[in-house]
């Protein structure tokens, strides 16, 4: 099971967008990075198709998992993650609250 999953609400610890939140929007296990909205945004020049208009367009690039972690559900602040075995099925726990992350 992941720490960090798609639909999570992160907050980077390191870089330019220190401080920031936003929502995971895919994950990248095999290379350890996440796309996180709103996060770690580049510019990229695009090529007209017949979809899409040219020109240079914001978008997010990946960001490593470790420069970021999950936001608390009680007080939005960056929480390590544990596991806890929940009747029959186990569950992502907030270290520093003990509240139950749901995925």
């Amino acid at each position: 099971m992941q720490k960090i999953r798609k639909g999570d609400k992160v907050v980077v610890l390191t870089g330019k967008d220190k401080g920031r939140t936003g929502e995971v929007i895919q994950v990248m296990p095999k290379e350890d990075r996440a796309v996180v909205r709103g996060v770690n945004m580049v510019k990229r020049h695009q090529r007209q198709t017949q979809s899409q208009e040219a020109g240079i367009i914001n978008k997010e690039a990946p960001i490593h998992l470790s420069n970021i972690a999950v936001a608390d559900p009680k007080d939005g602040k960056p929480t390590r993650v544990g596991f806890k075995i929940d009747g029959d099925k186990k569950v992502r726990v907030a270290k520093r609250s003990g509240v139950v992350i749901d995925g």
